[in-house]
This record gives C-alpha cells, structure tokens and sequence, in this order.
C-alpha cells in the first residue's frame, strides 16, 4: 500500500534531536528474520497439548458433563471444567481504566459454569501429549444440554418476553428498578442543558437511525497460552496479550493463586487492537498443568478467535441535531442500544461521551444502552463504541450543512470543540487541535482537488472523529552498561513499535542516539507493576516514564562524574551524552567512560521511573474519501483516501502513519465488508477469514496521510494517543460518500452491495 506524507505543525513547538525522527526499530531484524518469539513458538520440554470443548448451542442449561471417557484415552492427562476453577464471587474490578467487571463473569465466560450462552462457549478442556489426542478426546465428551431461546439481535433483546440471559445482572453501578428481569446491563445517560428548548430555536432538524453488526478486531495471530503450574506452586504463563500484568491478576484469580506466585512472560503479539486485553486460554491452561503435572500449551483455531473472543459491538444508532439558519448547534440527542454479548460491558458510555466531542454543544441528551444477547461477550477495538456513534453524528452534520446551505467546513468552525468546551461526560476540553485539524483539511490539495476517477456516481465524503485516551501505570528501568550503552526494561507491551518510541523519549534526555539503547519488555517478575497496551496509553504513560527515568539516570551520572573529579554536583552538567564540569572543558566523560568505570568508581548506575499520570489528551482525527457506486450492484469502490490526525508530537512519524493508515484500513472493512452473520439457530455462519469478509489490498487505494501536532500541555514531549481516533471516521466518512454520490442513505453497515441496492430500491419505492 503506497502512501504520502505530509507534516503540517500547527503549534510551535520545541525542535528534538531524537524525538520526531525515523530510526529503524530495534525489534525489526528479530521480525523479519524469524527470530522473533510469539506465543505459538514457545516449546517446553514434557509440553502437553490443550484444545477446548465449546457448545454448539447459543444458548443451553448444562445438565450434566461426563469426561469419563475422554479421561480414560490413551494419551489424555487431564481434564477439566469449571469446576476445576477457583471459587469466585460477584466482587469487581476495573479491566485497565476502561470498565468494571465481574469476577464471576470472567470465570464462567472462560468456561461456562451452569448455562452456556453463546455458540463456542467454553464448557471442558483436555490436555494431551499430541494435538490429535486432544481433538480425539473432544468428541468422547458428553454434555447434556437443556436448549433454551435465544436472542442474538439487540432490538430484540430489548423487548418484553426475550429469553433472558441472566437472573441476576452484576453491574458496577445500582440498576434502575424497571430493568430487573431484562436483558440491559447498563442504561448510560447523559444530561446537559435543556435539549427541548434547543430544538425549539433550531431552524433545521435532522435525525437519522443505523444499524450497525458486530466485528471482529481481525488480527492475524491466534490466542495463546502456555503455562507451567511447578510443583512448588509457581505457575508461570507465557502468553501474547496487550498487558501480562492483567493476565497475571486474572488468572491468579481465577485458579485461586496469589498473584505473587503467578510470573507472565510476554510474547511479541501479532495484532491485538483491543482484542487482546481479557484472558481467555491462561487459566484453562493452567488448571490443566496443575492437573498434569505437565506444562500445556494451548492455541485458538481461526474459527474459536471469531466465535469465542471478544469483537466489538453492534446495535442501533439514532441521531438527532439541531441548528439555527445561521448555523449554530442548538440541541443534540442520540440513542444508543449496543450489544454487549453474554455478559455486560460493550462501551456504550464510551460512544456516548465522544460522539459529539468535536463540537460546542450546550444541551445533550443521549440514552446508552448496554444491551445482554447470545453472542459472544464483546471486547474492546480502537476508540471502541466510538465508530457507530461517529456514524450517526458525522453523517446528520453532513445533512444539515446541506439543508442550510452552509459550507460542511464552515460549519464545523462555528461550532467547533475548544479548549475548555465541555463534553458530554461533563470533564472540559484541555489544549485540543480540533480547530487545527479542520483548517488542515480546508487546505489540503484532495480538498479543493476535482472528484477522484471518471464516470458517473462519484461522491466525496468528509468527516471527523475523536477518542478520548487513557492512561495509566507505568515502570522503566534503565541499566547503564559497560559499553556505555542503555539496557531498558519496559513494563509496556510492545503492540506497534513501543520499544523504539520510549528509547527514543529516553534517548532524547540524555542526547544520545536512540541505537544506544537497548528496550526489551520484561516480564511480571522483573518490572513493577504497569497498565495494559490499551487506550492510546503506552507512548504517552510509558513515555513519560521513560522521560522521568532519563531524568533519573541524568541525575545519576552527574552526581557520578562530580564524585570521580571531586566537585560539587551543580558543577556538572550532562548533555549531548557526556557529563560536563560547566567551566572546566577539560573534565569531560563520555558514557561509554563512565560506563567503563562503574565498578570503581561506586558501583551499577541503575535508574527507574514508576507513576502513574494524568493529563493525557485526547485526539482528533478526520477523513477525505472519494468513491464510485455502481448502483446496478451496489459495489462501491474508494478512489482517494486521505487520512488527517493530531497527534500532539509525533515521537516516530512512521508508526504515527502506520496507525492512522491501519486504523483507516479496519474502519473501511467496517464500513464495506466487515459482519457476524447467523442463522436462526444462533450460529455465526461465517467463523473463518475466508468468509468473514475483511479489505484486500484490492480494495484499498493510496491512503496519504497528514499528522497534525498540536503539542498536548499535560506532557513532556506534548505526546497525544494515536492508536485509536483513526478507526472513527471511516464509517461517517464512506456514509457521506455515497450519499454525496448516489443520494441514498444506506442504514445498514456494513454498506455492502447487498445493503447498497436494498437502500436505492426502498427509496424509489418511497
């Protein structure tokens, strides 16, 4: 996929010598030689293999499992079932700054405890000396199920008499008496203002409703889990996860461990996107080492990862705006039902509070709803919920710029988010570059360019987008070594270039090269503790960690090189990787120096940062897109893509683009292809990649992209998220096109030929 690059720097801001630069990735050799270890690679001496039996049922009472027989197969050392699992109570915890979940819930959705709830829900697991043994002893377990309804549309979860998938729902919050007995987890609202009254001055009036299906986070490796349950009670786990401290907390947990004796190495990770946050394999692999007294390695087929992890979420989007002739906003309001799957939690709050994030809105009403079906439990994807309210909201405001007349640019600077605007979820704006991001578009060449192609039904689309970014703990050691090189250990998991990013905001303290560092993650037992890959959080938390331990680490080596010349510290300065008597330029070390004479000059130089911060800033995003609809078929084909985003400081412009252009990729598999289907039986019909449909690079054209840097104040090198806002702007911005191309609204996504046509002949017929 070819791309273009602009930079348009909006904000002054400080020149770097190492930040901002392109250096090659310390991990890339290890990558694209091989070298590199993923999860799947690992190979233990006495290694088991463990394979999961899943119900065939979206929906069943489990009356009875027998595994005598599968037990008594040659070759099968273990089996277990929930019961094989630590007691757990109803007892919360926060999954990483993103939402509460029950304990109970993350057990019985590993393996069901009771009832199952989705096709592929966990029910037994085998441990075999071969992989063919274990599949063997699958089909010799017996399960006696009572069917039961089910329900795997949110509309119709909702209404009175949809079989029910809960007695009793454990949610963080007290839940309104009207919802007992229902399948809604969670009713979010959202109250600002008086939103009759706004609608009431508006002049124009707009509202649109979606659909939206559930999709998959699409990554490439599989789910995996190889533990290791010694007999001294010292499980250690070696999995590919987006936060090895959030499976070490889980699964001691769940196996009834503390989480002291519990060590999580981590694995490179092949795509995680939000996919790879909850556990899924690790207790079940451990239970079965303890059982076998062998370690167990356990890998997800494509068809598990579809059906038995955690996608995104679906549901239906109504949208509501309000304007005055001149073109100010006046009132917003919004519905929002989202499937959460088997158990709560499908971001429905999150959607809420940034769907209308990029505007200056004085009354906002939004009803969220969290929204319980038979499908499997839903996880986070980039900026997740964020896309389906984008939706609605991107593609109303598309709607009454052209009933008012008013230029869609136009339009959004009057009513543009500002510093100190405040959103939906009542906190205000910090320093934002939403205003930057749209004059960034007025003046791009695919702005003010001639529609992409030839031939009819061409549209251009544009639209806007924003996550809200997190933060969290975070460790880094820094070890300087004899060479003089740095040895980094990371807390972070490395998901899209981590390690070189923070060597880079290391580097940069010190003034010297980045390939002078050495980052490496380190494992639960060697690093404190630190929040999960997740949010748009490890550039900036592990960042500012890596920063403060430069900072440390100059403080060290000052006070080292004051110590061999027998100076007062404030004497000495280090920079441009030397330590520096300020006015004697004879005493100068360098840290190869230094380095040299730890040992006799007072020991290791060891520096560290441990903090959790706050001040993170969240991110715009926006999109051109050009395209043609063939309306005899309904196939819709992207001409021109270009892809726009603050990103505060870009730390290394090519895994900014990467993001923008990855995050472009997966909103337009969103938009066009992407869907779960099922039967009427509760069955995903298309659990492989050969049907589940995502974007080729046939369907993808140059994306260019322009990075944006309006520096976020709350950190040291003004570092905004960028992993997230990229996905939210496709699905509005495609809508728009093909509006602009066809004049029909298509209110399915995916827009697919299918939902293209459908949408062309019911508005003839209307």
């Amino acid at each position: 996929m070819a791309t273009k690059t602009e930079h348009n720097i909006v904000l002054s801001q400080k020149e770097f010598k190492v930040v901002g630069q392109r250096p090659v990735r310390h991990d890339g050799v290890d990558k694209v030689t091989g070298r590199a270890r993923y999860g799947a690679d690992i190979h233990l001496s006495g290694m088991l293999h463990g394979k999961v039996f899943r119900s065939p049922h979206a929906h069943a009472r489990i009356r009875s499992i027998d595994t005598s027989k599968a037990e008594k197969l040659p070759g099968v050392l273990a089996v277990v079932t929930a019961r094989d699992l630590a007691p757990v109570d109803d007892s919360l915890f926060e999954l990483y700054a993103a939402y509460w979940v029950s304990f109970r819930y993350l057990s019985n959705n590993v393996l069901a405890d009771g009832k199952v709830l989705y096709k592929g829900h966990g029910v037994a697991a085998v441990a075999a000396t071969s992989p063919h043994a274990a599949e063997e002893a699958l089909s010799l377990i017996k399960v006696d199920y009572e069917v039961l309804p089910h329900v795997t549309d949110v509309e119709e979860a909702m209404k009175p008499g949809a079989p029910v998938l809960h007695d009793r729902i454990i949610a963080a919050n007290p839940r309104d008496r009207s919802l007992e007995g229902t399948n809604i987890a969670l009713h979010h609202k959202v109250r600002l203002g008086d939103v009759d009254k706004g609608f009431a001055k508006a002049d124009a009036v707009v509202e649109r409703e979606y659909r939206t299906k559930t999709v998959h986070q699409g990554y490439i490796e599989p789910q995996n889990a190889t533990a290791w349950w010694a007999p001294d009670d010292i499980l250690t786990i070696w999995c590919s996860n987006q936060g090895h401290f959030g499976v070490r907390h889980e699964t001691a947990k769940l196996v009834g461990l503390p989480e002291s004796r519990v060590k999580v190495v981590p694995m490179e990770i092949g795509g995680g996107f939000g996919g790879k946050i909850t556990c899924h394999l690790e207790p079940i692999a451990a239970v079965l080492s303890r059982k076998a007294g062998r370690p167990v390695k356990m890998t997800m087929s494509r068809a598990e990862v579809l059906q038995a992890t955690g996608p995104t979420c679906g549901g239906v989007v109504r949208v509501k705006i309000g304007a005055t002739k001149d073109g100010r906003i006046t009132a917003a309001k919004a519905y929002l039902a989202f499937d959460a799957g088997a158990y709560p939690g499908s971001y429905v709050d999150n959607a809420a509070n940034c769907m209308f994030a990029p505007y200056d809105i004085e009354n906002m009403w939004i009803d969220g709803y969290d929204v319980l079906d038979n499908k499997p439990k839903t996880g986070a994807y980039r900026a997740p919920g964020t896309p389906n309210g984008a939706l609605g909201t991107e593609t109303v405001v598309e709607e009454l710029c052209r009933k008012l007349g008013m230029d869609r640019l136009d339009f959004r600077l009057k009513n543009a988010a500002r510093e100190g605007t405040r959103k939906a979820d009542g906190t205000r704006n910090p320093r934002i570059g939403f205003i930057e991001t749209l004059e960034a578009i007025r003046s791009h060449a695919h702005y003010r360019a001639p529609l992409a192609g030839s031939g009819p039904n061409r549209g251009r689309g544009v639209s806007f987008g924003y996550s809200g970014n997190v933060s969290g703990a975070a460790v880094v050691v820094a070890s300087l070594v004899f060479d003089g090189r740095i040895a980094l250990s990371l807390g972070s998991v490395d998901i899209g270039g981590t390690r070189t990013g923070l060597a880079q905001q290391f580097a940069e303290v010190l003034g010297i090269p980045v390939e002078e560092v050495n980052p490496q993650v380190a494992d639960t037992d060697t690093i404190g503790f630190t929040d999960v890959s997740s949010g748009s959080s490890s550039a900036f938390k592990s960042g500012w960690a890596a920063y403060e331990a430069g900072q440390d680490m100059k403080r060290l080596l000052i006070a080292r090189a004051a110590h061999i010349w027998g100076v007062p510290e404030n004497q000495v300065e280090f920079a441009g990787g030397a330590a520096k008597h300020k006015t004697d330029p004879e005493l100068r070390l360098t840290l190869k120096e230094l380095g040299a004479s730890m040992n006799e000059t007072g020991g290791p130089i060891v520096a560290r940062a441990a903090m959790n911060p706050g001040g993170w800033g969240g991110s715009y995003s926006a999109n051109i897109v050009d395209v043609q609809v063939d309306p005899e078929t309904g196939k819709v084909d992207i001409l021109r893509y270009t892809v726009f985003q603050d990103a505060g400081k870009a730390i290394h412009p090519s895994y900014v683009e990467g993001q923008m252009q990855g995050g472009t990729v997966q909103g337009i598999g969103w938009a066009l292809f992407e869907e779960y289907v099922f039967n009427d039986k509760g069955e995903m019909l298309n659990p492989s990649l050969l049907d589940y449909r995502t974007p080729t690079p046939l369907d993808v054209p140059m994306i260019d992209t322009v990075i944006i840097e309006v520096a976020n104040p709350g950190h040291p090198y003004g570092v905004r998220g960028v992993g997230e806002s990229s996905i939210v702007p496709p699905l509005p911005a495609i809508s728009n096109a093909i509006y602009d191309a066809i004049g029909v609204r298509v209110a399915e996504v995916p827009m697919s030929p299918g939902n293209v046509v459908k949408a062309i002949k019911g508005q003839r017929r209307s």
